[in-house]
């Protein structure tokens, strides 16, 4: 099962900003993955989820984990798991996008 979440994901190793705004982006992006997948019914656990963040300028990896992990902890919340848990298996990736084209894909599968 695949989504794409029209969200830009901002990595916040970076970031000068106030507080709240980081923490209103982040509640924003948990909740629209919950009910993204919510919606389309992922399969259950164990499964192996991976995120593939969508834009115009690649990330490095550290970067790259620090602007997904807000949907991470959506995907977590979905199934009522914490993030680290071990029924979830994590992979990150990222795609060139058009230019101004932001957006997050996750695809779930079950894990064999």
């Amino acid at each position: 099962m695949t989504v794409d979440i029209p969200l830009r994901a901002v990595s916040e190793t970076n970031q000068r900003e106030h507080w709240s705004s980081r923490n209103r982006r982040r509640k924003q992006q948990r909740g629209w993955t919950t009910l993204y997948l919510n919606s389309n019914r992922p399969p259950p656990l164990p499964v192996r989820v991976t995120l593939v963040r969508i834009a115009p300028r690649p990330l490095d990896t550290d970067n790259l984990w620090s602007s997904l992990k807000a949907f991470r902890d959506g995907v977590a919340d979905h199934y009522e798991v914490d993030d680290n848990d071990e029924q979830i298996a994590w992979d990150v990736a990222q795609e060139k996008g058009e230019p101004k084209e932001y957006a997050v894909r996750i695809n779930v599968e079950p894990q064999s």
